[in-house]
């Protein structure tokens, strides 16, 4: 057993990587969000995440192969997180944990809108995100014409704070 870890448990390896309070955060952002820099996911955080919490984060999930930081063709001073596959194949997680949520917690309806429709997509509506988010964070190709998940949601998403505001 590696001496940096308390044990060799899987529970335990994957909650020493993602146990704190806003590395999942911070990859739901990017993975649902779209937000690819830094003043994105500061400005946009629903949480209100401090700046100097979410560089040391974004630092970390650099380092344990979540993410990748690459600087940005378009501008000196900025740098473009991407996923990489192994923050990618948490997106039955992200289902799980949603459809957890929303049972059990109170859930705001514009924010459990995404979780509801992958809960019921199941596991056919996740293969197709990853394979979207792989293609947007990782280069792979999609077959022409393939539906955009992320569009789907983001389009509930705003269907449901469009109805809240109109009824408000």
């Amino acid at each position: 057993m590696d001496d940096a870890h308390r044990s060799g448990c899987p529970i335990n390896l994957t909650l020493e990587v993602l146990g704190d309070r806003w590395s999942l955060i911070i990859i739901r952002d990017i993975m649902f969000g779209n937000r690819r820099y830094f003043r994105e996911l500061l400005q946009n955080s629903e949480e209100r995440i401090a700046s100097n919490i979410l560089a040391d984060r974004l630092r970390r999930l650099v380092d344990r192969g979540l993410l990748t930081r690459e600087d940005d063709p378009s501008h000196k001073q900025k740098a473009i997180y991407s996923l990489t596959e192994m923050a990618i194949q948490l997106v039955p997680i992200f289902a799980h944990m949603g459809a957890w949520g929303r049972r059990h917690l109170p859930v705001s309806e514009e924010l459990s809108i995404r979780a509801e429709l992958l809960e019921t997509g199941g596991a056919e509506l996740w293969d197709a995100f990853m394979d979207e988010l792989r293609a947007k964070h990782l280069g792979k190709k999609l077959a022409a014409g393939t539906p955009s998940v992320l569009a789907r949601l983001t389009e509930a998403y705003l269907d449901v704070v469009a109805r809240k505001a109109k009824s408000a």
